[in-house]
Parts: C-alpha cells; structure tokens; sequence
C-alpha cells in the first residue's frame, strides 16, 4: 500500500511540475517542467528507500527493486515528455 502512496505522490508531482513548467515556460516550459522533476523524483525515491531500509527493516537488496520501479514509473514519462517536445537542434 505504500508504493502506491508513493508512486501517486510521483505522478502527482510529475504534473505540477509539467504545469509550472507549461505556466511559466517559453515554449520550452513542459521539457523544463520534465527536466526539473527528474533529478527531484530521485531524490524522493532515495529518502523513500532510506526509510525502507532504516525503519521498515529491509535490506539494500531487498528495497533496491521497488526503489527502481517506484522511481522509473514516473520517471519514464517524464522523460518521454522531455523528448518528445525537446526541439534537437544539429
């Protein structure tokens, strides 16, 4: 139940950051908005495997595959808008 918390924080938090970024943004702000949320969502996915592992009792092998699910879950889309809008210049 509380991977699912948390995974609904991430994409809770993925939309803020997209519409921040779409609000205050220059036509790039939704790549900005993505780009923000990555590095923080890891961060936040870091604390929740921190406390996994610290107050929950589990080991570092035990909590290192729903570390990575929970941050790739809302990670991946993020980066799919960060792509998709990201005018690549050559």
């Amino acid at each position: 139940m509380h991977t699912i918390k948390i995974l609904a924080f991430g994409f809770l938090l993925l939309g803020a950051s997209l519409l921040v970024g779409r609000l205050i943004g220059n036509g790039r702000g939704m790549s900005a908005g993505a780009v923000f949320f990555i590095p923080l969502w890891l961060i936040v996915s870091g604390v929740n495997m921190y406390f996994g592992i610290k107050r929950a009792g589990y080991t570092f092998r035990e909590e290192l595959p729903i570390f990575l699910f929970v941050f790739l879950l809302p990670a991946l889309p993020a980066f799919l808008v960060w792509w998709m809008r990201e005018p690549f210049s050559k």
